[in-house]
């Protein structure tokens, strides 16, 4: 069984930062900056909720900071701040990046989360950049031949999520890249849980999600007859 590398906590000018890497006081004060400085909308074309930035950070290398933004009608009112309730949601997605990647799913490397304030918080993950990448989305408009091959990673991904019961609430083609060497990797696990839904429920919620997006943004159908076949191999789905 997969266990989750512990995150040393540590408080620097009033961030709490949780880090399995031991982040010298240098690395913490640049991120801290990073923190305040503006950002750009994550790297899903399909839009989302939060917004990053990336950074080069010392003796780790590139970087990207994401901000949790609220979503809804709510924004216009509290943009960046949430009710603690428990683990913060950047804990929550940084101890699950860690728990996916231990069962081989390629993700981005979590480096380390941090926060801001008491029962209201402002919260941020730090994960390893992954470079020369562009969206799933963006590759199926381009190259049609490419997005063939690489679809057959992405549903061997998505089943291995199925088969350990992980539920990722909001998996598109906006939120899996492929690098230059066509590796695929799955993004936002915001939100993301271990379900109690059966292997077919599971199935059903992402092809389900899957096939809203890629009509809602006119990509090519193909994506959502991939996907469901595919699962239904993998798993004998009737």
């Amino acid at each position: 069984m997969y266990a989750i590398n512990t995150a040393l906590i540590k408080i620097y000018d009033s961030y709490h930062f949780g880090s399995s890497s031991g982040l010298t006081d240098q690395q913490l004060k640049r991120l801290i900056g990073l923190f305040n400085k503006p950002t750009s909308k994550a790297h899903s074309v399909l839009g989302g909720r939060s917004s990053v930035a990336t950074a080069h950070l010392e003796g780790i290398g590139p970087v990207v900071v994401k901000y949790y933004t609220r979503g809804g009608l709510i924004r216009y009112l509290v943009k960046r701040r949430y009710l603690r309730w428990g683990k913060t949601r950047c804990q929550v997605e940084y101890e699950l990046l860690q728990k996916v990647r231990g069962l081989g799913v390629n993700a981005p490397e979590p480096i380390a989360y941090a926060y801001r304030g008491g029962l209201f918080y402002q919260g941020w993950l730090v994960t390893r950049e992954i470079k020369e990448r562009q969206t799933l989305a963006e590759l199926s408009r381009a190259d049609e031949e490419r997005t063939h091959i690489v679809m057959k990673d992405v549903i061997n991904q998505i089943s291995t999520l199925i088969k350990n019961h992980i539920l990722h609430v909001d998996l598109h083609p906006g939120n899996v890249l492929v690098d230059n060497g066509d590796r695929v990797f799955l993004l936002d696990f915001d939100r993301a849980c271990v379900s109690r839904r059966d292997k077919k429920k599971l199935r059903d919620h992402y092809v389900r999600r899957w096939r809203r997006a890629v009509i809602k943004h006119r990509l090519s159908e193909t994506l959502c007859e991939m996907l469901s076949a595919g699962l239904d191999k993998n798993y004998r789905v009737q």
